[in-house]
C-alpha cells in the first residue's frame, strides 16, 4: 500500500484517519479490552474478519495501534504492519511466519545478539537449522544455499561493527531460490532505507529506538509485502502479540517528528565522528559514511543518509580498561538500546558473537550513540574520557 506523497509529508498525515482521530490531531488512546457489539448481526460480521480494522477484541487492536501501523507501512511502502511489544518480538515473529520444522535459514553473522539466541534456542527447538554468513558476502550467499533454505535474516548495517550488506544482490539471488528475505531495519528508519523497495520481504524496527524517539516505550514492528503479509498477521494473531496502545501512542507521536530529530542525529553524530577519527587513542571509526567502513559504497548507492549509532576500536587495552573511559562521564550515559534524544556510551565485544567470521581489532570496541546536545560539549566529555583511557593504558604499561 504506497503513498506518493513525500516522506516528510507522510511523516506529518499518515495514519491520521478521521474515523479514528474525529477531528482531533493526534488519533487518541484507546485502551480496550472487551469491545461492544450493538448486534447479533455485528458480532457474526465482525467474527467472520476479526483482521479488519473494526473493534472486535483489545487484543486485536484500537485505532490507536491502527494509526500506527497505517503510517509505517505508508512510511515503508509495504501491504502492512504488525505490532509487536518489543523489537525482539517483531523479529521472532516475523522469522516464524515464515520458516517451519525441517527448514534451513541464513542469519548474518554481524546479528543482533538477541536475533542469535532465538536461533540458537527456541528455533533449533523447533527444528529450524541456522547457519551464519559473513555480513560482506554479497550475491555469493548463494553458495550456501540448500534445497531446505526458506530465509535469509538481514541486518544492515550491522549494530556493533556496521558492516553494510549488499541487499539488492541478497534478494536477487534468494528471489531465483524462492527464499524470504527479512531485514532489521532499525538503524536505518524508514527514512534512509526501504528494504521493500530493493525487493526484501519483510522490513522490521524496533519502534523502541529512533521512532519512538525519547527512551520510554517498548515497541517492535514487522512490515510486509502482499505475499508475506498474511503469514505474519495470521502468526502475530496467533501467538497472541499485541502491544500497549499507550506505547502505540507515543509511538505515532515519535513518528511525526523523526525526521527532524534523525537529521540532527546524523550532523552531530558525523562530527563527533570525524573529531575522533583524528583522536591519538582512537584505531579506528566504525561509521558506514566513513570510506573505510566495510561497505561504505554499498551504503552510498542505497542510503539516504545516516543515523547517531556508530563504533569506534580503542588503541590497545582491553575490555576492563574501558572503565577508565566510561566511568565518569555525565553526558554519555552507559546503557542498551539508543535512537533517543540522549547520548549513550558502551563498551561493547563482538568477539563471542561471531560464527564464521572473526573479530579482529586492536583494542575494544566501544558503541556510542549521539544525541541531539550541543557537540561542543559532547566532544569536550569525550576529550577527558579519552585522556583518561590513554592515561590508564599508559600506567598499566609502565607498571
Amino acid at each position: 500500500m504506497s503513498d506518493s506523497k513525500k516522506t516528510e509529508t507522510q511523516l506529518i498525515t499518515a495514519g491520521r484517519r478521521k474515523e479514528w482521530s474525529h477531528g482531533i490531531v493526534n488519533p487518541p488512546v484507546y485502551r480496550a479490552s472487551t469491545c461492544l457489539f450493538e448486534s447479533y448481526a455485528e458480532l457474526r460480521e465482525r467474527c467472520a474478519d476479526p483482521s479488519a480494522k473494526q473493534l472486535f477484541y483489545g487484543r486485536k487492536g484500537t485505532p490507536t495501534q491502527w494509526a500506527l501501523e497505517e503510517a509505517i507501512t505508508a512510511l515503508e511502502g509495504g501491504e502492512g504492519t504488525m505490532l509487536y511489544p518489543s523489537g525482539v518480538a517483531a523479529i521472532t515473529g516475523a522469522i516464524m511466519a515464515l520458516v517451519r520444522t525441517g527448514d534451513h535459514i541464513l542469519i548474518t553473522d554481524s546479528a543482533y545478539e538477541p536475533t542469535r539466541t532465538f536461533a540458537e534456542g527456541l528455533l533449533r527447538q523447533m527444528g529450524v537449522e541456522t547457519e551464519y554468513y559473513d555480513p560482506i558476502i554479497g550475491a555469493d550467499i548463494k553458495s550456501l544455499f540448500r534445497d531446505n533454505t526458506r530465509l535469509v535474516m538481514v541486518e544492515t548495517p550491522g549494530s556493533l561493527t556496521f558492516e553494510v550488506q549488499d541487499l539488492p544482490a541478497i534478494v536477487a539471488t534468494a528471489s531465483a531460490r524462492d527464499i524470504y528475505v527479512v531485514v532489521d531495519n532499525t538503524w536505518a528508519t524508514p527514512l534512509l532505507l526501504k528494504p521493500l523497495d530493493l525487493g526484501a520481504d519483510i522490513s522490521i524496527h524496533a519502534v523502541t529506538k529512533y521512532i519512538g524517539g525519547h527512551s520510554d516505550i517498548m515497541l517492535g514492528s514487522a512490515t510486509a509485502n502482499k505475499r508475506t503479509f498474511k503469514a505474519l498477521q495470521r502468526t502475530a494473531y496467533q501467538l497472541g502479540q499485541t502491544c500497549s496502545p499507550d506505547d502505540a501512542f507515543l509511538a505515532s507521536r515519535g513518528i511525526r517528528t523523526l525526521a527532524v530529530r534523525l537529521k540532527t542525529h546524523e550532523e552531530n553524530a558525523l562530527k563527533v565522528a570525524a573529531w575522533l577519527k583524528d583522536r591519538p587513542e582512537v584505531a579506528k571509526v566504525l561509521h558506514p559514511a566513513f570510506e573505510d567502513c566495510p561497505g561504505h559504497d554499498i551504503w552510498e548507492r542505497d542510503f539516504a543518509g545516516s543515523c547517531g549509532l556508530f563504533s569506534i576500536v580503542l588503541k590497545g587495552g582491553d575490555y576492563p580498561d574501558t572503565a577508565a573511559l566510561v566511568d565518569d562521564m555525565k553526558l554519555f550515559k552507559m546503557g542498551f538500546s539508543w535512537g533517543g534524544y540522549e547520548s549513550l556510551i558502551l563498551p561493547s565485544d563482538p568477539r563471542g558473537s561471531r560464527s564464521v567470521t572473526t573479530w579482529k581489532a586492536e583494542g575494544p570496541v566501544v558503541r556510542i550513540h549521539i544525541g541531539l546536545e550541543d557537540t561542543e560539549d559532547l566532544i569536550a566529555e569525550l576529550e577527558a574520557g579519552l585522556r583518561r583511557y590513554a592515561a590508564h593504558i599508559n600506567t598499566q604499561a609502565a607498571g
